[in-house]
């Protein structure tokens, strides 16, 4: 039996990319967990990888590698036997992802190839949105405490000015309900975020929702369209560069 970490991608989808109603709607109770809706999941699962693989192309172009991993589309032990999110991830390519092991060590960096356990680009969509998101796992520690080092030594002044390029996103901890809006934060806001923000402990996210309408039966969800939501993963694309650890951003063992 396949193993959910390790089953294949599915194939892209070809021609345009369009969120439809149906779409959203596997993906809430109780469709969630009924595999009579695996082919519909299947569906949206090939969109979101397509969107992801196009950004990854982008980003290419802008001098950073990514590679594309997608989320389960059937009800599996490991999901929890409901599917109430699909998501495309866009992680750290595989020349960096070997660098990164050398610095963890062989006991710490085994757990790599798994895409949440390093920062992530993220397109995702739920029964109620379809989101973009800049996102670090409690797992990918190493990611976070890269971005916490490296504000401790450059100042919060870097950090604030990469997220005020993002306006329409918001900063995120964990499951709190505060929030901090890009686009106009000031550097005390980021100061208190540091307060509370422990990696290993906690999730951060930069995202940016965007609600599905109800009612829209068999209708073209326009405010997530394709080219917009590429273009919000490739506005992320600095932003990942200075936050996750790399060659060029190595923060991670910093004094």
């Amino acid at each position: 039996m396949t193993s959910p970490l390790t089953e294949p991608e599915p194939r892209p989808s070809a021609g345009p990319v369009l969120f439809e109603e149906s779409d959203f709607r596997a993906l809430v109770p109780p469709l969630a967990s009924n595999p009579d809706y695996n082919a519909h999941r299947l569906a949206t699962r090939r969109k979101l990888l397509t969107l992801a693989k196009r950004a990854a192309a982008g980003a290419q172009e802008l001098g950073l590698e990514l590679e594309c991993r997608t989320s389960l589309h059937h009800p599996h032990q490991f999901n929890g036997n409901r599917v109430t999110r699909l998501w495309a991830y866009l992680t750290r390519g595989k020349k960096e992802r070997s660098a990164l092991k050398r610095v963890l060590g062989s006991e710490l960096g085994k757990d790599l190839d798994s895409a949440y356990r390093n920062a992530y680009l993220c397109v995702a969509l739920e029964g109620a949105a379809l989101e973009v998101s800049l996102r670090i796992h409690p797992d990918g520690w190493y990611d976070g405490q890269n971005l916490v080092n490296r504000v401790k030594k450059e100042g919060v002044k870097p950090w604030l000015a990469q997220l005020n390029q993002l306006a329409g996103f918001r900063l995120r901890l964990h499951d709190w309900k505060g929030e901090w809006r890009c686009g106009s934060l000031q550097p005390e806001q980021l100061e208190e975020f540091l307060k509370y923000y422990t990696p290993g402990d906690h999730q951060l996210a930069v995202e940016r929702r965007y609600p599905a309408p109800e009612g829209a039966r068999g209708g073209v969800f326009e405010p997530g369209c394709a080219e917009e939501l590429q273009r919000e993963l490739l506005r992320l694309v600095p932003l990942f560069r200075f936050t996750a650890w790399s060659s060029e951003s190595d923060f991670l063992l910093s004094k």
